[in-house]
């Protein structure tokens, strides 16, 4: 889907904002749309690389039907080269290189989804965007049978792309990695603007959205990038739209940087709140209260976590029960009997 021929042999790939011209017998930037005699083929339908049964909070979705399980697939590949890829094994793959996984098709995805009590179906670990056909065949089956479908993305999907997939796309986190060209050339060779142009259509598009920046010292950490960040969130996505500040650890290409401190995420966490930001997340160093959601409201605490673990949850309805204002999100609510993992 998404590409057109081009002179000499060559297609056109706009699935996402890289646009790639991939010659015969290439692969374009995500090493797994391939050009065959003429025709972009994808090289990773129905083959997943990864398939696990996760909270929802992993991903991380806080506003989303909290404490709710949620089967997590992907395939193999990525069109950004982050050089702190947490995935790497399974994401960076070289141009000729077979592709990995192991068969399961979109419909036996949807039944393991229905056989565990998952509310929700995220394409996940790599970029969604890479695998867009068997993830788009997989959420038009999960939609009919009444079975969300998430996005945990880099934002980097091309309009036409996300336009198609939007009916049937529930929630999405979004990374929004930092505030300059310049981070985003040297750390992931990809373009910010091309993010905040996505994310702008996820806002348009109705789906709810949430966004993440991994904090990496001395490269994304300053005022000016969180407040720029923080900003943005505000004024163009809306203040209700939850922020995830999360702490690096040294991984990948990135061996030689420092673990976040603590410090950083209170400071980011401050930075968000002040920008009117509603809901700021800390989140890999769990323990003082920054995963907890407090009510715009009144302040009081409406569902506390620790890490990945939910504890109390003070909502009615979508409602804080202390002063009954709106706690925005989809499915703000205690889960059903079974499925809250603690």
């Amino acid at each position: 889907m998404f590409w057109e021929k081009a002179p000499a042999g060559k297609v056109k790939c706009s699935l996402c904002r890289f646009g790639c011209t991939i010659p015969d017998g290439r692969r374009g930037l995500c090493g797994v749309r391939e050009n065959r005699g003429g025709t972009l083929t994808t090289l990773v339908y129905g083959q997943a690389i990864a398939e696990h049964i996760d909270p929802i909070e992993k991903k991380p979705l806080f506003h989303y039907h909290p404490g709710s399980q949620s089967l997590s697939v992907a395939a193999a590949g990525c069109n950004f080269r982050c050089l702190h890829c947490q995935n790497y094994q399974i994401s960076q793959l070289s141009s000729c290189q077979a592709i990995p996984g192991q068969p399961l098709s979109p419909a036996e995805i949807v039944r393991r989804a229905q056989a565990s009590g998952c509310l929700s179906i995220s394409y996940t670990y790599t970029e969604p965007t890479i695998f867009y056909e068997y993830a788009f065949d997989t959420a038009v089956l999960a939609h009919e049978h009444e079975i969300g479908n998430v996005f945990v993305t880099n934002g980097y999907i091309g309009e036409a792309a996300l336009r198609h997939i939007a009916p049937y796309l529930d929630a999405a986190n979004v990374d929004l990695k930092g505030f300059s060209e310049k981070f985003y050339g040297e750390i992931t060779g990809a373009t910010l603007q091309g993010v905040l142009d996505s994310l702008r259509i996820y806002k348009q598009l109705g789906i709810w959205l949430e966004i993440t920046t991994l904090i990496i010292p001395g490269h994304n950490d300053s005022d000016a990038d969180l407040q720029g960040i923080a900003r943005f969130i505000a004024d163009e996505l809306g203040p209700e739209v939850p922020w995830h500040v999360t702490a690096f650890h040294p991984t990948y290409r990135m061996l030689d940087c420092p673990p976040t401190p603590m410090e950083t995420l209170r400071r980011a966490r401050r930075i968000g709140r002040d920008a009117g930001l509603q809901y700021v997340y800390q989140g890999n160093l769990p323990g003082e209260g920054g995963e907890n959601t407090y009510c715009p409201g009144c302040g009081q605490s409406v569902i506390e976590r620790s890490g990945f673990r939910l504890g109390a949850i003070r909502l009615r309805d979508g409602r804080c029960i202390h002063c009954a204002t709106p706690v925005a999100g989809i499915g703000m609510s205690a889960p059903p009997s079974g499925s809250r993992h603690s």
